[in-house]
């Protein structure tokens, strides 16, 4: 081999040496970077420490991200050395170093940016949640912050003037008593017309057994597409609560509030000097003075002083948190003996498992007892009728008693007996979420709810009415149901490109059991043993002892799909399968679907020109099929036997003994009442500063269930519950909210909502089943209207339409003259039925809230209201206290002396008002004092409640009840929109308070 050959053979060889040696140290630094990847799991939050859902996390300066799961989660593998960057709509993007040192789970913050996260924030669907920008149904979400706040006995209230198309009544002041539900109209005429309640996940169960100190958030869901998920309870509605659960950190909150309400408006009736003026002025021979002076309606008020106290203990990390909570509640009530005291208690906590987080664990307990003393109405009535000379005690300190009709004394009702309730509560869950296959999770829960009521009463023998007439009376009661659940769907969702995909299917087992029993004596010896010996007493009736036990099942089958298109065009679909042992055998299951899309048309390029002022513009169309199985109670679907008044004689036993006889007839094509509903929405985002949203609706309820007469034969019994009527609702809704001033010292939000719903009766017959009119909203219990009715039921007119004669004024000697059919003016004995004609209804034509918040520094003053306008109330009250023939004996209003009015009391328009009102909710003026630790809160308050109304309306308060005076008929048809001495006095409040918040 020559030089030159030998040269070439060495420069090939050392070409190949360093080509191998530079791939060689090619895989050596990539095996080298490949051993510096490093897994990165953590959880990403804002300030206040919410989750963040959909957060964006990417390893800077690649191409490697992901997103946070809606529990704020992430896993992302990057390199040492390397960084992350963390983003999230609203907030400030913050970086961070992964280092060796990195631990493997971390926690992110973001700090707002001050821009509200409406189309980010997380809403409550039902078996999951969803972004709301990612919404196509109708869903209103209102914040713990939000609420109202003040003195709340009944947990509906924080509600009250929130959402639109929401109405919350509260007919009474009593802190006893409830709200009426009513979310764009009624949908029935036996069953509940109230929103299903949804606490963390578990339907059905009582809204009181969470207390307003424990909630995190409030999702409405108005139309079908978003409520069809729940089936056959989903007509009316549905209300998801999520409580508060452990967050990030250690911290511990204190809430107190004192405060005293006062009556601030009775009727005005003659006072005792007013009376003896009367009595002067006409020489009524008849008229008895007793010598005193006594204001019958202060004398069975009081000042209530009430407080409520709540303390939070809040522990949480990465993978496991607790939340323990305690409070107490007295509220006095301004009539005399009336109040409610509460003791609340609430844990709930969680716990990841795996390094990845793959299984969570929830757990949470509600539990609460309930004091109170139910009011005896008939003080009302009482109270307006004695005469002002009476003194409350003689001259020996007895009571003072005056024979007469309706005529006892009110404040010896409220003392001479004893009436004490008690009520428990009892809700727990625990869940299981594990997540597998990437883009799957599986959800387990159980649950069960405890609901129990005692009551006892004792009228001694010397109280007047029953104590008296049955030489004592004693009552005990006992009541329960339970409610056992079970809840086993999967959620999947994928992200690939500019599709994503979402889907849901699940089964779920409900079991319901409620019994009671009761027993009742009188002839008592002696009243030493109160209600705690009822065998003392020795009268003994049939019907003195009774229970009762039932128990129904409801198994559903249920899955929705959600599309999702650049986040441009968005699809939903549901489907809910329902078998209840309420229905008949001929339909034990139904089906209930729904679908409705999304076009978020400000994502269109054609719209880039606007981002400047329409920072959002979203089109909504839904529809959907839900229904109402509550109108059908369990076995109505059976014939049932049961004791009438008919004996038979037994040779056998050669006793007499009661007969059995059927009782109902059998239906087997009993079912659900079914809600078709159509929804068209707008969300909308002006300027970054106003949020709102715009609704048009219209459902019609067909299969209404109403108990009808039918012949005997072939049927036993004379008359049978049939799904026959059609009721229709229509309506719209706007939702606004504006920060107008967003500074750093000074800020100013303001919210408004409003809603307008026209309701009717479509149908009420068929071939089968028929029925020209339903007569509704009962007089009985007046003075000479015994079986007469002020409204109907019928085709064409809503729910709760006064019927009855139309008023032309007072003729020369003072008598009312009426219009008749034909429209001519004509007396009172000239009236026949045919001149009977609509005189308007109890139905709202507009219900609107407002609230105001402004901050200045550490100083906030907030102010909220609402109101309803349009509607009709019959005040009865009235009507029966402006009776001619009722002086020197009874009490009358103070301008029935001047009025003229000679006619007795005849229900007609003439005593049909407007009780349109607008009312000053909440008025609070606080300081939050400023504190080393930023972290912590210490803020003192002062607030004013139901400050002012502003109506027409002459009675006591017109914002009257839907229900019957009990709080226990929910569907508006026994007494809808009448003030008949029932209007127990809304306090005016005025409460100081504090909240503090320290941070660990």
């Amino acid at each position: 081999m020559n030089s030159k050959n030998k040269k070439i053979v060495l420069q090939h060889l050392w070409t190949t040496k360093t080509v191998v040696f530079m791939i060689f140290m090619l895989f050596l630094s990539a095996g080298m970077f490949a051993q510096e990847k490093k897994q990165v799991s953590g959880t990403v939050y804002d300030n206040t420490g919410t989750v963040l859902p959909g957060a964006s996390i990417i390893e800077v300066g690649t191409k490697n991200a992901t997103t946070t799961d809606f529990d704020g989660r992430f896993t992302l593998s990057v390199a040492v050395g390397g960084s992350i960057e963390v983003s999230f709509i609203g907030t400030t993007t913050q970086k961070v170093q992964i280092t060796s040192a990195t631990k493997a789970n971390i926690d992110v913050r973001l700090p707002n940016d001050g821009y509200q996260l409406a189309e980010v924030q997380v809403v409550s669907v039902g078996y999951g949640t969803q972004k709301k920008s990612d919404l196509t149904g109708a869903i209103s979400t209102v914040k713990a912050d939000d609420l109202v706040k003040g003195t709340i006995s009944s947990t509906e209230q924080v509600l009250q003037g929130k959402v639109a198309g929401l109405n919350v009544i509260r007919p009474s002041g009593d802190p006893a008593a409830g709200s009426t539900l009513r979310l764009r109209g009624g949908t029935s005429l036996t069953a509940s017309n109230s929103p299903l309640i949804v606490v963390d996940g578990i339907a059905g169960v009582d809204i009181n057994v969470v207390q307003p100190s424990d909630i995190k958030s409030v999702d409405v869901l108005k139309d079908a597409s978003a409520t069809a998920i729940y089936g056959s309870r989903g007509a009316n509605g549905v209300i998801i609560i999520t409580t508060k659960s452990g967050t990030k950190g250690v911290s511990v909150t204190y809430s107190g509030l004192s405060s005293f309400g006062y009556v601030n408006d009775n009727l005005d009736l003659l006072s005792a000097n007013q009376w003896r003026g009367y009595v002067r002025q006409t020489g009524n021979q008849d008229a008895i003075d007793y010598g005193g002076n006594t204001d019958w309606q202060k004398a069975i008020e009081q000042t209530a002083i009430s407080q409520s106290h709540t303390l939070s203990i809040n522990s949480g990390k990465a993978d496991s948190g607790f939340r323990m909570s305690l409070s107490y509640l007295n509220n006095e009530g301004v009539i005399k003996t009336t109040g409610l005291e509460r003791l609340s208690g609430n844990v709930s906590g969680y716990q990841y498992l795996g390094d990845n987080k793959d299984v969570k664990f929830d757990m949470g307990l509600f539990a609460n007892i309930d004091k109170w003393h139910p009011l005896d109405y008939r003080i009302f009535e009482r109270a307006y009728n004695l005469n002002p000379t009476i003194p409350v005690y003689d001259a020996n300190g007895e009571f003072t008693s005056v024979g007469g009709t309706i005529y006892e004394n009110p404040v010896e009702i409220l003392t001479n007996r004893t009436v004490d309730n008690e009520r428990h509560r009892l809700l727990g869950y625990f869940k299981t979420e594990v997540k597998f296959l990437n883009d799957f999770t599986a959800v387990a829960n159980i649950s069960l709810e405890h609901n129990a009521v005692q009551g006892s009463q004792y009228k001694p023998t010397y109280a007047v009415m029953e104590g008296r007439t049955e030489d004592g009376y004693a009552q005990k009661t006992y009541a329960e149901y339970t409610n056992a659940q079970g809840e086993l769907y999967v959620n999947y969702n994928k992200t690939f490109g500019k599709h994503t995909v979402s889907a849901l299917g699940g089964y779920s087992y409900l079991e319901n059991i409620y019994e009671g029993f009761g027993a009742q004596r009188s002839g008592f010896v002696s009243d030493a043993f109160s209600y705690n010996n009822l065998g003392a007493g020795y009268n003994y009736r049939l019907g003195d002892v009774y229970s009762y036990k039932g128990k129904s099942n409801l198994v559903s089958f249920y899955a929705r799909a959600n599309y999702s298109f650049d986040s441009k065009y968005l699809f939903t679909a549901t489907v809910r399968r329902d078998g209840s042992s309420r229905f008949g055998e001929n339909n034990k299951w139904g089906t209930f679907p729904s679908a409705s899309a999304a076009w978020r048309i400000s994502n269109e390029e054609f719209m880039s020109s606007t981002k400047e002022w329409l920072g959002n513009l979203k089109l909504r169309v839904g529809y959907g099929v839900t229904g109402n199985q509550d109108g059908i109670g369990e076995y109505k679907s059976l014939s049932i036997l049961g004791v009438g008044n008919d004996s038979y004689y037994d040779p056998v036993t050669q006793t007499w003994s009661l007969a059995y006889s059927p009782k109902q007839n059998p239906n087997p094509d009993l079912k659900w009442e079914s809600t078709k509903q159509l929804n068209i929405g707008v969300d909308f985002t002006l300027f970054d500063r106003v949020t709102g949203s715009f609704e048009y609706y219209s459902k019609t309820t067909d299969d209404l269930l109403y108990t009808y007469e039918v012949p005997q034969p072939p049927y036993l019994v004379g008359t049978m519950l049939a799904n026959v009527g059609e009721m229709s609702n229509k309506g719209v809704e706007l939702t606004l909210n504006a920060d107008i001033i967003k500074g750093d010292k000074f800020s100013w939000n303001a919210n408004l909502t409003l809603g307008h719903n026209v309701q009717k009766i479509e149908k009420l017959s068929n071939t089968t089943y028929e029925t020209d009119v339903i007569y509704s909203g009962s007089l009985h219990g007046l003075s000479g209207m015994s079986g007469q009715y002020s409204q109907i039921i019928a085709e064409g007119y809503p729910v709760g339409t006064f019927w009855g004669f139309k008023n032309a004024g007072l003729d020369a000697d003072g008598k009312i003259q009426y219009y008749n059919a034909a429209g001519a003016v004509v007396a009172e004995s000239a009236l026949t039925d045919d001149d009977k004609t609509d005189l308007g209804n109890i139905q709202p034509d507009l219900s609107l809230g407002i609230g105001m918040n402004f901050t200045y520094g550490n100083f906030d003053l907030g102010v909220s209201g609402y109101g309803m306008f349009g509607q009709k109330a019959l005040n009865a009250t009235n009507m029966m206290l402006n009776d001619p023939n009722r002086l020197p004996a009874y009490n009358v209003p103070d301008d029935f002396l001047n009025s003229g009015l000679t006619s007795s009391p005849k229900y007609s328009d003439y005593w049909i008002e407007d009780a349109s009102f607008f009312r000053l909710q909440t008025l609070s003026v606080g300081y939050t004092l400023p504190l080393k630790s930023k972290s912590s809160k210490f803020r003192v308050y002062a607030m004013g409640e139901n400050l002012f109304v502003i109506t027409g309306y002459k009675g006591v308060d017109p914002e009257i009840g839907l229900n019957a005076q009990d709080g226990q008929d929910q569907t508006g048809l026994a007494a809808p929109g009448i003030d008949k001495y029932n209007n127990y006095p809304r306090p005016t409040t005025i409460s100081v308070g504090l909240n503090f918040t320290f941070n660990n």
